[in-house]
């Protein structure tokens, strides 16, 4: 069917009403079809936009919307970064705080908290005073908390102070609860000075990863083993699934030490002169004897 000569070169819309019902009927989809039909030479009407043309995949574009965010949040970081890591030790306290009432009152929660806490921060003081790059305590329910170092200590005497520090000052912390539950006659405080004790002085078994077991490495590797099969004993007397993963931990680290055992710079790392010796030795027993003293005297009838 030709095109009528009054719709040469006319847009679809500047069309009567007649006439786009007549190519209505005609082509079925009359804007299409008109653009390609009704002109007067065969040849497409000029278009009033330009064309979307298809286009290769931008890589550099690309690249630019995924730095945008990483260099954002690398911004916030190094901005708010101290922030973020008080919020993840009051997160991890929380957290811990609220694990603990599982098992007893508020007051309970909230002082073994604090014991966990002081403790730890007898670590980070000594970590600081040797110039050893330290975070801040983490809370892990169930375990208690820990600190990590981007650097260790350069030998065993210096492992030794640092591991001995969270013993004596959380002692120190137990030893005050201790002293005002004298005071005020509180069976509460007692209870907590008992428990603060018993944390200390179970952290003192000489075995990796707890603190006795990095202080006896000044002393000597042998009572290592000593402290493993004292543990694997108390796991086989009082199953429990802490003292298990402490037990797993400890066969792994003295497994690994006792292959480098003869290696040049383990040996070095090791070497301690007789002096130093006898003095972590002084502390390390000494202490263990104060703590088995502050159990029996803070030994009361609690029910958590």
């Amino acid at each position: 069917m030709s095109e009528p000569e009054s719709w040469v070169g006319r847009r679809f819309a500047d069309l009567s009403a007649e006439e786009q019902r007549a190519l209505l009927d005609a082509y079925g989809e009359p804007e299409r079809d008109y653009h390609r039909l009704a002109t007067a030479d065969g040849e497409a009407p000029q278009r009033e936009y330009e064309p979307i043309q298809p286009k290769g995949f931008d890589w550099r574009g690309a690249l630019r919307k995924l730095w945008a965010p990483i260099a954002a949040l690398g911004a916030f970081l190094a901005k708010f970064g101290a922030v973020l890591l008080k919020f993840k030790f009051l997160f991890s306290m929380f957290v811990s705080f609220g694990a603990y009432l599982l098992f007893g009152p508020w007051w309970f929660a909230l002082g073994l908290v604090g014991l966990l806490f002081v403790h730890e921060m007898g670590h980070v003081l000594e970590a600081r005073r040797q110039g050893l790059p330290v975070s801040v305590p983490v809370f892990i329910p169930f375990m208690g908390a820990m600190i990590t170092m981007k650097e260790m200590p350069h030998n065993a005497w210096r492992e030794a102070r640092l591991a001995i520090a969270g013993p004596i000052v959380g002692s120190l912390g137990a030893l005050l609860l201790y002293v005002l539950g004298v005071a005020y006659d509180s069976h509460n405080l007692k209870a907590l000075a008992f428990l603060g004790f018993f944390i200390n002085l179970f952290n003192l078994l000489p075995v990796i990863p707890l603190d006795g077991g990095r202080i006896t490495a000044a002393l000597h590797p042998a009572l290592w083993f000593v402290g493993f099969v004292a543990l694997l004993a108390l796991v086989i007397y009082r199953p429990n699934p802490i003292l298990i993963i402490i037990l797993l931990l400890a066969g792994s680290e003295l497994w690994r030490r006792w292959q480098m055992r003869r290696h040049p710079q383990m040996q070095e790392y090791y070497r301690v002169t007789p002096g130093r010796r006898l003095l972590i030795g002084l502390l390390y027993f000494g202490l263990a004897a104060a703590l088995v003293f502050g159990m029996h005297a803070t030994h009361v009838p609690h029910n958590f």
